[in-house]
């Protein structure tokens, strides 16, 4: 079990920093636990000062042995507020619990044991000395629990069971050393809001239905589009399930805007449309085409520069060969982040060939968006105020829970005409209200999950200037990152010069490979290193999730697979040194010995023995 300062992330704590070593940052969390009824305050102080070092409340004094079981409530309060009882889920049901008469006290104790282990589930994500995942094979995990549907219902013991065994082999995406896609980190103040949530149970369609929901939902769209650039924060907009689908909204809009008669009649009554984005922009942009029925063809990809971005005079040359063949240009959509290389296109450029065209133009936002928040980096999107369309997903940049996902729109109306069927069950013109609130109709969902809570409740929380400095803060330690690669042996930069976004991409070269020269059996061998190591850093006994391993998307073939690392705002300094060394030591010893690198954990181990016994200094810092 962790002790206090040794086994727990140091929020906010600068390297070398005493803060980092102080015991302050359990205590602190003991505090807030003890705040929480039903003994989980207990259990999670327990669970952070280990078994021997329990805090009694203030005035209570410590039971000499096992606490006594305490009686069912019998009082006439509902809901009751008493300590929870003591319950025995072995033969309970669901059933038993609300809205069961008399199911309140077994209500409350399955949920306080739900929170309970789902508390510790947190903590631990934030314990260094925890892995980051227990990894398995599929394979391995089917064979390991029965996780098959029955007939008969299991009991609530059981349904307690399944919660932790998922959380078991979950990974930690909150935990400091992950680091593997661009959705990260537990932010505790959007965890409470994701909880509010689930337990509202609600739908976005109408005001009547979520009254408070669709509310902030209008607040917080209107607070993005300012931020976007457009006055006052005109224009339209609607949370939608992740960027993908926000990218198919910004396509189907686009086409609505240049051939209305679509809605009703079909592509058949309408040009063949054609569509530009970068080589480098998101597989979404195609997906969309196909689910539109445009078709994957119609999409077609500029070039990029070394660095990711479209080359504005390759879009220019497109369009004129396009319109030649008899195509109807009628989307463009840029890209502010790009998923590999977080490469930002040149905005106004394409603004400018937008408008000489008469073309919608989108800006995918949904990595890059976040850098609006930043004075120092939203130079970075200049022009983005001039798209049609704009995606920005908060659940990246910004670390808001999944999933949270924005498509604005500068032209107000637009989206409702284009998606609106006028159900009159459910959208009755009749309400004493104003209409516009009743946003269902203008989604292409029904159903549709309240995303916004979350980053709402953390804009309150952090406020825009607390964005801001968390952003700020994720791009300098990539800059600390490239910096610690660009010149270390064994490593090879994919691109020369400072990332643009977060996205540090980089090659790791075994020793046999240093002084092989560049070329197609070079780049076959370094494949397989990204592979092996990638399978090591997963199944390791230590705490280590690799980056990414990304495939080459310029179609030269060059590139293949190579790393890439992107710190987040659960990201810190010491964690830099500490994944590169521990990359050079599994990847050294792979040269030799693939094959028990893969298949013996102890020798894995023993690498990680052997570094601290060869430097200890070195490991501590690690540590």
């Amino acid at each position: 079990m962790a002790s206090p300062g040794s086994g727990f992330w140091p929020f906010g704590a600068e390297e070398g920093s005493a803060a980092a070593e102080s015991p302050g940052t359990a205590r602190a969390w003991c505090q807030v636990a003890q705040k929480f009824t039903g003994g989980i305050g207990n259990k999670l102080c327990a669970l952070l000062y280990g078994d021997a070092e329990k805090p009694v409340e203030t005035g209570a004094r410590a039971a000499p042995g096992a606490a006594e079981p305490r009686p069912a409530c019998t009082c006439d309060k509902k809901p009751c507020g008493c300590q929870k009882a003591e319950v025995n889920y072995a033969f309970l049901h669901s059933t038993d619990l609300l809205p069961a008469c008399n199911g309140e006290i077994t209500t409350m104790s399955f949920l306080q044991d739900v929170v309970d282990i789902l508390l510790q589930y947190v903590v631990k994500s934030f314990d260094r000395s925890t892995k980051v995942i227990d990894f398995h094979y599929p394979n391995e995990l089917l064979q390991e629990y029965n996780w098959e549907l029955a007939d008969q219902p299991q009991t609530l013991e059981e349904i307690l069971l399944n919660c932790r065994t998922t959380l078991k082999y979950a990974i930690k995406t909150g935990h400091p050393r992950y680091f593997n896609q661009l959705s990260t980190g537990l932010d505790m103040v959007g965890l409470a809001a994701d909880w509010l949530t689930s337990a509202a149970n609600t739908n976005m369609f109408t005001y009547e239905i979520a009254p408070v929901f669709v509310l902030l939902e209008y607040v917080t769209l209107r607070k993005m589009r300012e931020m976007v650039g457009w006055p006052g924060g005109c224009g339209d907009g609607i949370f939608s399930p992740g960027g993908a689908i926000s990218n198919m909204y910004a396509m189907l809009i686009a086409r609505f805007k240049m051939f209305p008669e679509v809605k009703e009649k079909g592509m058949a009554a309408i040009p063949r449309l054609v569509a530009f984005t970068s080589e480098h922009s998101h597989f979404s942009v195609k997906k969309g085409a196909a689910a539109l029925g445009i078709g994957t063809d119609s999409v077609i990809l500029i070039r990029c520069d070394e660095r990711g971005k479209m080359i504005p005079s390759d879009l220019e040359r497109r369009i004129l060969e396009a319109k030649q063949k008899g195509f109807v240009p009628f989307l463009v959509s840029a890209t502010a982040g790009t998923t590999v290389y977080g490469a930002f296109d040149p905005l106004i450029a394409i603004a400018d060939i937008c408008k000489k065209y008469k073309i919608w133009m989108h800006v995918d936002g949904a990595w890059g968006g976040g850098l609006l928040m930043s004075r120092k980096h939203k130079w970075k999107l200049n022009g983005v105020e001039r798209a049609n369309s704009v995606t920005w997903n908060p659940h990246k940049m910004m670390g808001v829970p999944l999933q949270c996902s924005a498509l604005l729109v500068r032209e107000e109306g637009l989206m409702q005409s284009c998606n609106q069927m006028h159900a009159s069950y459910l959208f009755q013109q009749d309400k004493h209200y104003d209409l516009s609130y009743d946003t269902g109709d203008k989604a292409l969902q029904c159903g549709r999950h309240v995303d916004v809570f979350k980053l709402w409740l953390m804009w309150r929380a952090k406020g825009t200037t607390g964005f801001e400095a968390q952003i700020d803060k994720c791009l300098e330690l990539a800059e600390y990152l490239y910096n610690k690669i660009k010149n270390r042996e064994g490593y090879e930069m994919v691109f020369d010069g400072k990332p643009q976004h977060t996205n540090v991409c980089f090659w790791y070269i075994p020793p046999s490979l240093r002084s092989m020269e560049d070329n197609e059996e070079r780049m076959s061998r370094l494949m397989k290193v990204s592979s092996v190591l990638q399978d090591i850093m997963q199944r390791t006994v230590k705490p280590l999730q690799a980056g990414n391993r990304q495939n080459d998307l310029t179609g030269q073939g060059h590139l293949v697979i190579f790393w890439q690392m992107t710190p987040l705002w659960s990201f810190y300094c010491r964690l830099v040194w500490y994944h590169l060394t521990l990359v050079s030591k599994f990847g050294t010893p792979w040269d030799c010995h693939v094959s028990r690198a893969l298949t013996c954990s102890v020798y894995i181990y023993s690498s990680y023995c052997e570094l601290q016994s060869l430097n200890p200094a070195c490991a501590t810092k690690a540590q």
